[in-house]
Formats: structure tokens, sequence, C-alpha cells
């Protein structure tokens, strides 16, 4: 089964994704912080990130830059997505290597699903 780990801390958007992942037969783990999601990717091995970047305590940028050192977190599928436009977004994620960058209110949950479908191809 296809994993996805959620890393928001708006929990109406994060349960609208679960539920969305969850109907399409993927295993779904929701983490609030960046400080959370780094050990939920650490301990559930996801196949695929979904990750916020305004966050409390630690941003979706730092997240990510402590999971890519990480041996397992280095090839992972990184989504981000966000309410901040691409302008806005943190000048190291590209760095990074997010798979995409995605803005929450131009995506429907089912357009978001279908940018993970691809990005793990799968149909």
């Amino acid at each position: 089964m296809t994993k996805i780990a959620i890393i928001e801390d708006d929990p109406v958007i994060s349960q609208m994704y679960r539920m969305k992942f969850e109907a399409d037969g993927f295993k779904v783990q929701v983490a609030d912080n960046g400080a959370d999601g780094i050990v939920l990717v650490k301990s559930f091995s996801p196949d695929i990130v979904l990750l916020d970047m305004q966050m409390p305590g630690m941003n979706g940028d730092e997240a990510l830059e402590k999971i890519r050192q990480e041996s397992w977190g280095k090839e992972v599928p990184v989504i981000v997505l966000t309410n901040l436009g691409e302008e806005e977004a943190p000048k190291n994620l590209r760095s990074l290597g997010i798979h995409s960058y995605i803005v929450k209110a131009d995506f429907t949950p089912r357009q978001v699903a279908m940018r993970v479908k691809s990005a793990l191809n799968l149909k």
C-alpha cells in the first residue's frame, strides 16, 4: 500500500487530504508541525510527503532541510502544499529537491491527488 505523510498545521486541510487519499486507497499519516513531521517521516517511511510551508515552531523549508540530511529522506518525493505564492517561497526550496509546488487555493483535492499519483507513477 502506498504511504503518504501529510505535514500540515491546519487540521481541516490535513483531514480533507487524509480522507481523499484514504478513499483512493493510500495509507496516510499526519503531523501538525515540522518537528513532528520529521519524526513521522523517519518512522513511517512514506512514499511521498505533502509539506506545508507556514507552520508553528519549524517551517516547512526547515523541516525539509532536516529530512534531506538523513539517508532515509534524500530521495523521498516532496510536494509543497502551501498558501504562499511561489514568489514568496523560501529561496532554498528548489535546491532541496521538491517535486512540485502547489498553492492550496489553486488546486482541488482531486487535482492534488492526480499530482501525487503522477509523482509516484501511479494511474
